[in-house]
């Protein structure tokens, strides 16, 4: 089938790797013609550096206005639309959607979200007066949601210099074996430089991986110099691709992820992580945020609970670091939960199911 998808980036990368990601799993896994419409290319194109040529050929990266402004060569009609994250589709777009003897379905792709209610709505239609059908596809961690993205599962890596990617090359030689490693990628906002202040009393070496404009937005908040003890190092990487980006979240002790894409790379790693989750006006993250740690701390222990609960709200890293081999155990547990939930293919294989 042929799979046109739709993606307004929002928040500079998460949309977009959501987008990229389920448009290799459906070409890459299950052999589906798909094109990616996208209002920041570059971006998205940075996203999908580094796959293997043989997977990133077959999917069509195009502009958004190359939905509908090429009057000579139409677009074809594809068989399924996906509006990701509601966003609305050119309306010259759809004009053409409306003349054409084949109507396609749209898929208006949601968050991901753990919360009860997302269920009730999964699959269901969504009638549109032009006609078109159009249903709700909640992705989630329950049987009867949309499942999550699961291309590539991670492995665990072995260390050495020839898997470290050349991106990550320059931070890596600076590395120290003493010291634990976290990854931080984080939204504006978060309590940073409270956070790495109270990590440098805890006694322990930390090298910690700050990710593509990190260390600016660290600099910006601050406004003075941090003045980390010796055991703290800084390390700044670039831009990386997402299969560079997801290898560095197997390697670190600790990570500190946001929006949705790293979100699941984080648990698929396997690693103790900090889920900054994009903050809303309304709260209504605090109540996604709230039902997803019910489902993950489902089993844990009331202490675990409590260091994971404390740690997912900035509390400071004294007040939980001395829990981590433990959190790192019930990491562990969770990733093959996951895959066990997820053996049917998760997102992309159940998707493929439905509008079949």
């Amino acid at each position: 089938m042929r799979w046109d998808i739709f993606c307004q980036i929002v928040d500079n990368y998460g949309d977009a790797g959501v987008c990229w990601r389920l448009a290799r799993s459906l070409s890459s896994l299950h052999g589906q013609d798909v094109r990616i419409f996208c209002d920041d290319l570059a971006t998205l194109n940075l996203l999908a550096s580094g796959v293997d040529r043989s997977i990133g050929q077959k999917i069509d990266l195009q502009p958004w206005e190359a939905s509908f402004s090429n009057a000579r060569h139409p677009v074809e009609t594809p068989d399924i639309v996906i509006e990701a994250f509601g966003c609305s589709l050119p309306e010259r777009y759809l004009a053409s959607l409306l003349i054409s003897p084949k109507k396609p379905i749209i898929i208006n792709l949601e968050y991901l979200s753990a919360e009860p209610w997302i269920v009730d709505f999964h699959g269901k239609p969504s009638p549109q007066a032009h006609g078109i059908p159009k249903y709700f596809f909640f992705p989630g961690f329950q049987d009867d949601s949309g499942g999550l993205l699961l291309d590539p599962i991670p492995q665990d890596f072995n260390i050495t210099v020839n898997q470290v990617p050349d991106a990550l090359k320059p931070a890596w030689q600076e590395l120290r074996t003493q010291a634990k490693r976290i990854s931080i990628f984080c939204y504006p906002g978060a309590p940073l430089r409270q956070w790495l202040l109270n990590l440098g009393s805890t006694g322990e070496y930390f090298d910690v991986i700050l990710t593509y404009g990190q260390a600016e937005l660290l600099q910006l908040s601050s406004g003075q110099a941090l003045n980390l003890p010796p055991s703290i190092q800084l390390l700044s990487v670039p831009f990386v691709s997402q299969d560079e980006y997801d290898w560095l979240l197997s390697q670190c002790d600790f990570n500190i992820v946001r929006g949705e894409d790293s979100f699941v790379r984080a648990q698929l790693a396997g690693k103790p992580f900090i889920w900054h989750i994009y903050p809303q006006q309304d709260r209504a993250h605090e109540a996604k945020l709230a039902a997803f740690l019910d489902r993950y701390l489902e089993t844990a222990s009331q202490d675990l609970k409590n260091t994971c609960t404390a740690a997912m709200n900035w509390g400071m890293p004294n007040e939980w670091q001395k829990s981590l081999d433990d959190w790192n155990t019930h990491s562990k547990a969770w990733r093959t939960h996951l895959l066990q939930k997820q053996a049917d293919g998760g997102l992309a294989a159940r998707l493929k199911r439905f509008v079949s």
